[in-house]
């Protein structure tokens, strides 16, 4: 196929509406686009004042009221999303879900009025997803941006030019949790002001000294507490809307002259972002006194118009976490070579049993070709158990384009590709995940096997005939014979599978 044909393959089959749902630890939002030669128009925007991170209890867990007004929220979201493809829609959940011990409970919950995937991301993923939509509704300049995004329970700073993120950090404090903490009673005291704006730029000491030796040339906020300030500043004819350093001072003195959050509504603050104002302003305030920001502009773009330009670059074949996987390979000295070969023959595999074992998914497959181009990633730490270090690289690196869902799928298959076949591979997954990973990670252990000489010979034409619980694995007459220490691999590994309930018969010697 000519490149031009497979550009217009790709528009033919490319979904013409889009749509992303952001659930934030206070607010959840949804916006609906129609993708029109590349470029993103909006069709409609909806949001609701959820604050899920409001609804976490001493222990961390969502309580069964805050769920309640998720789904609720979800339920009308869902009407807007009904006949979609998967593909054209993305959902995640940011620091409220990082945080809550029963998250996968409550998304499970979500997928179900939702019908489609529910993800969380990692705070830098949400850096660059933000960085992503702000650039977006940006003019085209030359130069380092500095953006920053208050939300209800972390506060990103990345600093970029043009569309790359260059600086991407993620801060465990936000205008919910920072409500919570110091202005609990509504009431605005200069004693507790202050407390706020220190904790901020305390928070911010891991990273002043390095963000403010790369430096910026503009300054931009995004999200709800930003674009309120901007508007306060505004309305009260201080600023026109631009946010500097004396008209925050400015500000921060009519606060504690207000006294209380419903006295709000005054500088034309909403009513359901009134008790959360005192706590964003503090924490943007902390931003510029340790960051030594100047002046700030607002951009409409945030996460989720970040998740919408996500879409597209994978529906255009411009994936960024195929560049995350190249820069893994590249990064740790993986023999991209052979992980091609043992790619090659676990998709040859798969394409033989995705039916029959339920893993027709383009999630499936991504994860399947991933892991075998970095099972071997480990190596780089030491040779002995370099899958379970291999794994452990996966599970807890920050992956740009890769959802916390993706890299423990992604670790799994790495940490179960050879020896011990164990339930610990499995351990702490949903049952129905269990399933799917124990199916895919034979595939995985069958292509490692076949390419173990590393000769890059291609694989046979071999036939597999799958069952539940059961593969069996043919090879062409007088193959095996000519390849005894492959027939001892596969017999080795019949008996690692039979120690999980999984039969492997082989034939063909």
């Amino acid at each position: 196929m000519t490149a031009a044909a497979s550009t217009a393959e790709n528009a033919a089959s490319s979904p013409e509406v889009l749509a992303a749902i952001d659930m934030g630890s206070n607010s959840f939002h949804m916006v609906v686009a129609r993708l029109v030669h590349g470029e993103i128009r909006t069709l409609e925007k909806m949001g609701e004042k959820v604050q899920l991170g409001a609804g976490l209890d001493q222990y961390n867990r969502l309580t069964e009221e805050a769920q309640e007004r998720a789904l609720t929220c979800l339920g009308r979201f869902a009407q807007r999303l009904q006949g979609m493809p998967p593909k054209a829609v993305q959902i995640v959940g940011t620091n409220a879900l990082r945080v809550a011990r029963n998250a996968h409970e409550f998304m499970a919950r979500a997928e179900e009025v939702l019908g489609y995937p529910v993800e969380i991301i990692a705070g830098r993923e949400e850096a660059r997803l933000i960085y992503l939509g702000v650039s977006h509704t940006l003019s085209d300049d030359i130069g380092r941006r500095l953006v920053i995004d208050i939300g209800g329970g972390s506060t990103e700073f990345i600093i970029g030019q043009r569309f790359e993120p260059q600086e991407l950090e993620s801060l465990h404090m936000g205008c919910v949790s920072f409500r919570n903490r110091y202005f609990p009673d509504g009431k605005i005291t200069r004693r507790q002001m202050d407390k706020a704006v220190t904790h901020a730029e305390q928070e911010l000491l891991n990273i002043r000294q390095h963000y403010r030796s790369v430096g910026w040339q503009s300054a931009v906020g995004s999200s709800g507490s930003i674009k309120a300030i901007a508007s306060v500043l505004s309305s009260l004819k201080i600023t026109d809307g631009t946010i500097t350093l004396p008209a925050m001072q400015e500000l921060r003195k009519r606060l504690v002259d207000m006294g209380k959050t419903e006295k709000l509504a005054d500088l034309g603050v909403r009513s359901d972002r009134q008790s959360i104002f005192p706590a964003g302003f503090a924490i943007l305030m902390g931003a510029f006194q340790s960051l030594g920001i100047t002046e700030m502009s607002f951009a409409d773009g945030a996460l989720r118009e970040g998740l919408l330009y996500d879409i597209v670059g994978r529906i255009q074949h411009e994936d960024v976490r195929e560049r995350t996987i190249s820069a893994l390979q590249e990064r740790y000295h993986v023999d991209q070579e052979h992980g091609a070969a043992v790619e090659a023959t676990a998709v040859a595999a798969w394409e033989q049993v995705a039916d029959a074992w339920a893993l027709h998914t383009a999630a499936d497959e991504e994860v399947l070709r991933w892991a075998c181009r970095l099972h071997e990633i480990g190596l780089t730490i030491s040779h002995s158990q370099y899958h379970k270090h291999g794994a452990y690289l996966l599970r807890y690196s920050d992956l740009p384009g890769f959802s916390q869902q993706f890299q423990r799928d992604l670790a799994t298959l790495v940490r179960g590709h050879r020896r011990k076949f164990s339930s610990a591979i499995f351990e702490g997954l949903d049952p129905e995940d269990i399933i799917r990973l124990r199916y895919l990670c034979v595939l995985v252990r069958l292509a490692v096997l076949l390419q173990h000489p590393r000769n890059m010979e291609p694989a046979p034409e071999f036939t597999l005939n799958p069952h539940k619980n059961k593969l069996v694995l043919e090879f062409p007459a007088g193959w095996l014979d000519d390849r005894p220490l492959t027939l001892a691999d596969l017999e080795n590994e019949r008996d690692y599978l039979t120690k999980q309930n999984f039969t492997l018969e082989i034939s063909g010697g």
